[in-house]
């Protein structure tokens, strides 16, 4: 069986300091760096407030746009100038993550990846500087999704700076909310009704401004989805080379169009260690992912490279035991898989 498949991990870690951070990102470099079947990654510890969470720290980066956090959450400010106290907060703590990354691992050769929420996502969250979410205006969403390709152009060179050696960087986009975007099942802020669906072609385009934008600047980018309908051929089809998913969630058509894509060699990163409750052994996974390739008529050798294995979605309601037994899951798993 060919050497190829990977365990990664989502991104977000438990912990409350920039302690937790350094000890997270060891335990990252320690149980994936090192090893053919591992894809370390940029950690996330959210504890540490609402700047190192998935949308300041990504807000964090965009200088295009102004924002600041107020009790519901972010909101952009309209204006123009000095960046907002709350988002050069986020930037300074994502800068100083960069720095312990460069620090600890400027020598890594093997692939790396880092994590930026996505336009869709960050739409159904950051509001309007007059209130209700940037959803709801076609043109602030706009502005937005072209920011953010903008955004992470500047910080792959960053990380590709800090990462020399690397053999890949892997972009990855959260888009936990896309789903309910195209369903129309985002709240507006009353609460008493929804956001109106926003159409494939426009929810295509958005992505493909920012996964265009990954792409050139040197990395592979792909798109995490952990909710059910995972549209994964609206996200192929705007450029996202490998699409992250929890196998738990996924319907008929979703394990079609993820065989598709297998098929197609793009990435299929299978969502299969838990994130609550007792873990597994390595032994009860793999059997996992082997029936489910069985069950798609896949081979496990033809699969090779093009099938990764991750937790079901982020680790930051574990234990620091937890997450460090996630990661090595993960890894372990991929292993065998790959024989």
């Amino acid at each position: 069986m060919s050497v190829g498949v990977r365990g990664t991990g989502v991104g977000s870690f438990p912990g409350e300091g920039q302690r937790d951070y350094d000890e997270a990102l060891s335990v990252v470099l320690g149980e994936l760096a090192a090893d053919e079947h591992g894809l370390a990654f940029v950690p996330e510890v959210p504890g540490r407030g609402a700047g190192a969470a998935m949308t300041g720290r990504t807000l964090g980066l965009v200088t295009e746009l102004d924002a600041d956090l107020q009790p519901e959450g972010w909101r952009l400010t309209g204006t123009s100038g000095a960046s907002p106290a709350d988002q050069r907060r986020a930037r300074s703590l994502l800068a100083q993550d960069l720095d312990a990354l460069e620090e600890q691992a400027s020598a890594h050769t093997g692939p790396f990846k880092v994590q930026v929420t996505g336009p869709w996502t960050l739409a159904a969250t950051v509001e309007r500087p007059r209130g209700d979410k940037l959803l709801a205006d076609h043109g602030a969403r706009r502005d937005l999704a072209q920011a953010l390709a903008l955004a992470v152009s500047d910080h792959l060179a960053d990380v590709r700076r800090r990462l020399p050696d690397a053999s890949e960087l892997v972009l990855q986009l959260d888009e936990p909310a896309l789903s309910a975007v195209l369903a129309a099942g985002v709240p507006t802020a009353s609460g008493f009704g929804k956001h109106r669906m926003v159409h494939p072609p426009e929810a295509s385009e958005a992505l493909e401004w920012v996964l265009a934008a990954a792409e050139a600047a040197g990395a592979t980018p792909w798109v995490h989805c952990c909710a059910p309908d995972v549209p994964i051929g609206l996200l192929r089809g705007a450029g996202a080379r490998g699409v992250m998913v929890d196998l738990d969630l996924l319907d008929a058509g979703g394990h079609d169009a993820a065989a598709e894509a297998l098929e197609a060699g793009d990435t299929i990163v299978l969502g299969v260690v838990p994130t609550t409750g007792p873990l597994p052994g390595d032994k009860v996974l793999v059997e996992r992912v082997l029936r489910w390739l069985d069950m798609l008529g896949l081979d496990p050798e033809e699969v090779g490279a093009g099938l990764a294995v991750s937790p079901t979605c982020g680790l930051a309601a574990s234990t620091p035991a937890g997450a460090r037994r996630a990661l090595e899951l993960a890894r372990n798993v991929a292993r065998s898989v790959s024989g």
